[in-house]
C-alpha cells in the first residue's frame, strides 16, 4: 500500500480540519471533493475573481449531505488581513491555493498579480501563524525555475524569472523561509508543473493550454500553437496535485519548510499534446481533423520544462498515479460533458 493509501484510511478515522483558499477554483475545488470524500471538515476561502460558484455546486452533487455538512464556505479575500483571520481560525491544516495566475496575466497586469500573490500570501501567513495552524502548504510554481536552462529541474538550482507571476511565487518561496527560520512556522510549497484536468476553465484569455484546445476542437475551431510546436512541459494531472497536498500538509516536521516539484517526471510537447487530445476526442467519439495553426512564440515562456520528482518521492511518499495520456482520458468525458 502506498503511502497516500496509508494516509486516505488514516483520515477517514481522525478527521482534521482543514482550510483551502481559492476553494472554488480549479485545484482548490478538487482538494475540496476528495477532503470531503474522506470525511474530513473543510473551511473554504474565495472571492470569486477566478473560481466559480458552479466548481463548489458540483462537488456538491458528487458527495453525501453528510460529507457537504462537513463544508463551511466564506466569500472573502486573501488581501483582507481580517479575512484571512477568520478563515483560521481552528484551523489544523491550510491548504492556500489562492492567486492570480497566469504569466500573461502578470505582464499586462503585474500590480493585481503582486497584490493578490504576495500581499495576499503574507496576509495568510501571518494569520496562520497567529492561529498556531500545524501546517501551511502552498502552491508554488515551476516558473521560479526561470531562466534556468537544465532538464529536469531539480529544487534546489533556480535562475532569474522570466514575468511578474514568476516573482511573486519565488517571493512566496522567500516569505515561506523566512517565517520558518523567524518563527518557527510550519510550511511547504508545491512547484506545480502545468497541472490540468476537470473544473479546469476552457475560457478566456488566461485558460490553460489543454481545457482550451479541447474546448476549441469539441466547437470545430482552429487551435492555435504559440511557436514551432517543440515547446516542451511536464503535465501533471490534478490528481496528482492533490495527492501531494495532502502528503505535505501531514507530513513529519522533518519533511516541512522545503519546496518540492509536483509533476510525472516526464515531457511532452505541444505537437505531442495535440496529437493526444485528437486520440481521446476520437475515443469519446468526436472527429478533430483541423491542422494546428502556429503563431509567435509568447513572451514570458520558457522553452522546455520537466522536473526532477525523486524528493517529493523520498520525503513525502509522493508517486503520481496518473501520466498525461491516463489523465486526459479521464478528463476528457468531463470536458466533453461541460
Amino acid at each position: 500500500m502506498t503511502v497516500y493509501k496509508n494516509l486516505q484510511e488514516n483520515l477517514k478515522n481522525n478527521p482534521k480540519i482543514f482550510l483551502i483558499t481559492g476553494v472554488a477554483g480549479f485545484i482548490g475545488s478538487n482538494l475540496l471533493e476528495q477532503l470531503l470524500t474522506l470525511n474530513q471538515r473543510v473551511i473554504g476561502l474565495d472571492n470569486f475573481i477566478t473560481g466559480y460558484q458552479r466548481n463548489l455546486d458540483e462537488v456538491q452533487s458528487l458527495v453525501s449531505s453528510e460529507q457537504w455538512d462537513n463544508f463551511t464556505f466564506i466569500e472573502g479575500d486573501i488581501r483582507n488581513s481580517e479575512d484571512c483571520a477568520k478563515a483560521c481560525d481552528g484551523v489544523d491544516y491550510v491548504l492556500h491555493q489562492a492567486a492570480l495566475g497566469s504569466v500573461p496575466r502578470s505582464i499586462k497586469d503585474p500590480v493585481s498579480t503582486n497584490a493578490a500573490n504576495i500581499t495576499g500570501f503574507l496576509n495568510m501567513l501571518v494569520a496562520a501563524r497567529d492561529a498556531g495552524v500545524k501546517s501551511f502548504t502552498y502552491a508554488a510554481s515551476s516558473s521560479t525555475y526561470g531562466d534556468h536552462p537544465a532538464l529536469p529541474k531539480v529544487e534546489e538550482n533556480i535562475g532569474k524569472p522570466l514575468s511578474p507571476y514568476a516573482v511573486t511565487k519565488y517571493v512566496n518561496e522567500l516569505y515561506a523561509d523566512v517565517f520558518a527560520k523567524t518563527y518557527n512556522f510550519k510550511a511547504i510549497g508545491l512547484r506545480y508543473f502545468n497541472v490540468f484536468g476537470k473544473r479546469q476553465d476552457p475560457n478566456g484569455a488566461y485558460a490553460a493550454v489543454i481545457p482550451k484546445w479541447t474546448a476549441a476542437m469539441v466547437r470545430g475551431e482552429d487551435v492555435f500553437i504559440n511557436g514551432d510546436g517543440e515547446t516542451s512541459r511536464d503535465f501533471c494531472f490534478v490528481e496528482n496535485a492533490v495527492q501531494a497536498n495532502l502528503l505535505a500538509a501531514t507530513a513529519e516536521d522533518s519533511a516541512k519548510n522545503e519546496v518540492y516539484n509536483v509533476a510525472v517526471g516526464d515531457r511532452t510537447t505541444l505537437n505531442d499534446l495535440f496529437s493526444a487530445l485528437t486520440r481521446a476526442l476520437a475515443d469519446n467519439g468526436v472527429t478533430y481533423e483541423k491542422p494546428p495553426v502556429y503563431r509567435d512564440f509568447r513572451p514570458g515562456d520558457v522553452r522546455h520544462s520537466q522536473a526532477d520528482i525523486g524528493k517529493a518521492a523520498s520525503k513525502l511518499g509522493y508517486r503520481p498515479e496518473y501520466w498525461i495520456q491516463k489523465g486526459i482520458s479521464k478528463a476528457m468525458p468531463w470536458y466533453l460533458e461541460n
